[in-house]
């Protein structure tokens, strides 16, 4: 087991949250991935980490065919200016690589902002090194980071 999932496994934990990890081959595109899961591709949540103009970030959670509406998510932060970091920030802001990064576990526990369209299902997400996917109930995610649910994304 890596050092990440480790760290992962131990969060979860902490949280109350129940996991799992699955290896998975690589992916060429989210409609494989979905099909390598056995999940429709909205039941792959991105976590997606962005900047605020204060230097602080927060994670989008983000079904697959789906992305991030700015206005909508500027509206709820109460900011004029958020953005997608570069990677080498990403990595500093949470200690996950691009591609496997996951609230669960972050160096640091930045608010979470989760789509409405999550809410009541089981999905999949990042696990914190690349390879593998996690799944977990959305609901209970949601809990036990105090996520804000809301209208964040647009069909892409």
């Amino acid at each position: 087991m890596s050092e990440q999932h480790a760290r992962v496994r131990e969060a979860a934990a902490e949280r109350g949250l129940e996991i799992e990890i699955r290896e998975r081959p690589a992916a060429r595109s989210l409609p494989e991935a979905a099909e390598l899961l056995g999940v429709d591709p909205s039941g792959i949540v991105k976590t997606l980490v962005v900047k605020r103009s204060d230097g602080t970030y927060l994670f989008a959670l983000v079904p697959g065919g789906r992305s991030i509406s700015w206005p909508k998510l500027r509206a709820l932060v109460g900011v004029n200016k958020l953005r997608l970091p570069e990677a080498e920030l990403a990595l500093e802001a949470t200690g996950y690589e691009r591609g496997t990064i996951t609230p669960i576990g972050s160096s640091t526990a930045w608010p979470v902002f989760a789509d409405e369209t999550i809410v009541g299902r089981r999905v999949a997400m990042g696990a914190g090194a690349h390879g593998f996917s996690l799944f977990v109930d959305a609901d209970e995610l949601i809990r036990a980071y105090d996520a804000t649910v809301a209208d964040i994304t647009v069909p892409e």
